[in-house]
């Protein structure tokens, strides 16, 4: 697998639609004052995108939920690349509830979810119940979304929020380190920073080591194998301002690769960039 190689899903993958016992929302609430359990509810009724810029001072997560027989994998895939893999909580099989988030159920309350077989994209609902397991163990990993409040709160522009499009994110060159039956390429997000806050940004993400934390790639795209910018393998091309630099943070749909290359019977993940948001404040994994 290559970042050249194509990942994103085709039009002719399936889409599973809310039932109609899902109340629908005429009108969107505001993602910068919404709570997350407001913007959860929001969700759970169908509608909802990239999730970033939603909930400002909480923490958001990346979900897979595999079969029993394979969380070992996922759990040791995980404590192999803590960085792009950062577990904030383990959900025995069959479960769908967190304490990061009272009253939330795994199976509806993100924007939209992945279901793969076999390593290949099946369909993308946005209710996973039709497809949920009892033996699914699900893992919620750190995302970057996170210290995103504090970047700006820093002064430090999100590009891709100005701009109303999810984050870019690429297939790299760089592998993780393999567990058990998982293998694959890390994934990066990418965030256009101003020269002269590439610093601060720094600064800022490596004191949230459970989200990511600090950058691994700076500058020339070229020093992690991705050839062209404007062709992300998920999320949305980001346009830089003039002055800025791409900076890459490790990227929790990096367990995505690793499904498409080990190819598991079964598992089920959230789509790139819309995460479950969960009530803890992100100060909460600040270490400074």
């Amino acid at each position: 697998m290559t970042a050249a190689e194509p990942l994103t899903p085709s039009a002719a993958h399936a889409r599973v639609e809310s039932p109609a016992s899902h109340a629908r929302v005429e009108t969107a609430p505001d993602p910068s004052t919404v709570t997350p359990r407001d913007a959860r509810a929001y969700f759970r009724t169908g509608l909802g995108g990239p999730t970033s810029g939603w909930a400002p001072g909480y923490a958001q997560a990346n979900l897979i939920a595999v079969p029993a027989d394979w969380a070992e994998d996922v759990r040791l895939f995980c404590a192999r690349n803590p960085q792009p893999c950062p577990v904030l909580d383990v959900v025995e099989a069959g479960g769908w509830t967190t304490p990061l988030a009272e009253g939330a159920d795994l199976r509806t309350d993100l924007p939209r979810y992945r279901v793969w077989e076999d390593g290949e994209l099946v369909a993308e609902p946005t209710d996973a119940r039709a497809f949920w397991r009892d033996d699914l163990v699900s893992f919620l990993i750190g995302c970057s979304f996170t210290f995103e409040s504090q970047l700006a709160a820093e002064g430090v522009p999100l590009r891709h929020v100005e701009q109303g499009s999810n984050v870019s994110m690429y297939v790299t060159n760089r592998p993780c380190r393999p567990a058990g039956r998982l293998s694959g390429p890390l994934v990066v997000s990418m965030r256009p920073v101003p020269a002269r806050l590439v610093d601060t940004a720094r600064r800022v993400s490596r004191a949230m080591p459970a989200v990511h934390g600090a950058p691994v790639h700076a500058g020339n795209p070229a020093g992690l194998g991705i050839a062209d910018l404007s062709r992300p393998d998920f999320g949305d091309p980001v346009r830089a301002e003039p002055g800025d630099v791409p900076v890459f943070w490790a990227c929790g749909v990096t367990p995505q690769a690793a499904v498409m290359a080990s190819r598991p019977p079964f598992a089920l993940t959230h789509a790139p960039g819309r995460m479950f948001l969960t009530d803890v404040p992100d100060s909460r994994y600040r270490t400074g």
